[in-house]
């Protein structure tokens, strides 16, 4: 049983509040930990220290800022296996998937340790006589990240890196669910020598993150979570002058064309639609099956989901429970609901019976009349839906024709057909015979339409730029003025 602290100016901080919030393991449906919503002023103290610090922080050479980085890329090497193991305690993924997530979380490390080369901008002599004209990025100031249940090792390194790396000061608050994680992994940064108040944590739920976002010295907000919860983030944010990116939700299509190869392609679009127990923002949804492609894809999948073992992340299984018992109640309700709208629960996943913990089993819905909103309604669940088109242009007519736009995937062997819908699609992230197309730290985690609030996503550039101000310089040295001294 672990409770839950608050963390700034460089020391652990013992909530003011009772430890009234129980932090579950879903799997078995006990409580592991407590936890304690910040108050106003301990919101306020965390964003006061990151001020303090982000003053002298920004003035740190940037070969100096990256050294921190690098001594917390190895720490997080030598304790990823323990990580995965708190990520599997309180989210409830696999160790395989905790393992994966910790690996993408190190490569956002490493790549922000480039900001020495990354950071650089222009320069013109000569704009005109004795004229020269240049760029320099500054870092912005206190940056709040409001991080989400279902990557909670991962998806605070699209930002933290980067804003420490360019000189801003960071106050994250993890989700409420899991915030084991981030207990462990600001030990790491302690431990790799981030000056205090670089870093700091506040815990608790959507008041906490209200009275982040509404901060006066919050100069920006980082945001991942339901679509809903985005445009709110993003319209309280912006309205007050932020810099905000918000990360919303999806409803991802995968578009099999008839040429697929059958056995690698299920195998992968199994893992994109089933994985994490469907609760990341790139799993596959919407399965869809064009002309031919209906015969043998369609038995081939609904095979994967019902022989695909599910139980505890800790033991030899594919697949873990869903994050609470509301998240199970929901998903089963949508899938009753879709049920109830004419489809057929071809694999049903429903009270699996798996002793205490929140299990939903892989499940598979088609023949789900078109004009249901259910086809376009995010589950985030372990559930895909069978569509059939007769060709691309209508497959990817469909992949357009809804509010998300996080990612699609083809899976064809043409490479006429990759290159017109990798360039037709209206979304953010494209795969090419991949089922999850999570893009690598040196590239942005795009995101299109509903499915994101914002002009510059996480990641690579993206994030350097979000974090940073970009200031022009025009300079000029007459020669009369030298010839004076």
């Amino acid at each position: 049983m672990q409770e839950v602290f608050h963390y700034w100016g460089g020391e652990w901080r013992r909530p003011e509040a009772a430890f009234a919030e129980a932090v579950i393991d879903p799997a078995r449906g006990e409580k592991v930990g407590s936890l304690a919503g910040a108050t106003a002023g301990e919101v306020n103290s965390a964003v006061e220290a990151a001020q303090a610090a982000y003053r002298e922080w920004r003035r740190a050479a940037v070969t100096e800022r990256v050294q921190p980085l690098f001594r917390l890329k190895a720490i997080l090497e030598r304790d990823l296996e323990a990580l995965a193991r708190t990520i599997t305690l309180e989210c409830g993924k696999t160790l395989a998937e905790s393992r994966g997530e910790m690996r993408r979380a190190i490569e956002n490390v490493e790549t922000a340790c480039g900001i020495p080369m990354l950071i650089q901008s222009g320069f013109n002599e000569n704009i005109a006589p004795g004229m020269d004209e240049f760029s320099i990025r500054q870092p912005l100031g206190v940056a709040a990240m409001l991080c989400p249940f279902n990557f909670p090792g991962m998806i605070p390194f699209w930002f933290l890196p980067y804003a420490v790396a360019v000189g801003s000061s960071v106050v994250l608050k993890p989700s409420e669910r899991v915030p084991l994680t981030m207990q462990m992994l600001m030990q790491g940064m302690q431990e790799a020598g981030l000056p205090a108040g670089v870093v700091n944590i506040v815990n608790g739920g959507r008041e906490v993150s209200e009275m982040l976002i509404d901060h006066p010295l919050v100069r920006s907000v980082s945001f991942v979570g339901s679509s809903a919860a985005a445009r709110a983030v993003y319209a309280r944010a912006a309205a007050q002058g932020k810099r905000v990116q918000c990360q919303g939700g999806a409803k991802n299509p995968i578009v099999i064309l008839p040429d697929a190869e059958l056995e690698t392609s299920t195998a992968v679009i199994a893992d994109s639609a089933f994985g994490c127990a469907g609760q990341r923002c790139l799993a596959a949804s919407v399965a869809v099956m064009v002309g031919e492609a209906k015969r043998e894809f369609g038995e081939a999948l609904r095979e994967a989901a019902a022989t695909r073992k599910t139980g505890n992340g800790f033991e030899d299984v594919q697949m873990g429970p869903v994050i609470s018992e509301g998240s199970r109640e929901r998903i089963e309700r949508l899938v009753g609901e879709m049920e109830s709208a004419g489809a057929r629960v071809s694999v049903d996943g429903r009270r699996p019976g798996l002793g205490a913990g929140y299990f939903v089993r892989p499940t598979v819905v088609e023949k789900l009349p078109e004009e249901s909103p259910l086809l376009r309604t995010e589950i985030f669940g372990p559930v895909l839906t069978l569509v059939e088109k007769p060709t691309i242009e209508a497959a990817l007519e469909f992949v357009n024709s809804g509010a998300y736009g996080n990612m699609a995937c083809l899976f064809t062997r043409s490479g006429e057909a990759a290159r017109r819908f990798r360039s037709e699609a209206e979304v953010g992230n494209v795969g090419i015979n991949v089922g999850v197309a999570a893009p690598m730290s040196f590239f942005p985690f795009s995101g299109a339409r509903e499915s994101f609030f914002g002009d510059l996503h996480g990641q690579g550039m993206d994030a350097v730029r979000f974090f940073t101000n970009e200031k022009v310089v025009v300079e000029r040295w007459p020669r009369e003025w030298s010839r004076k001294f």
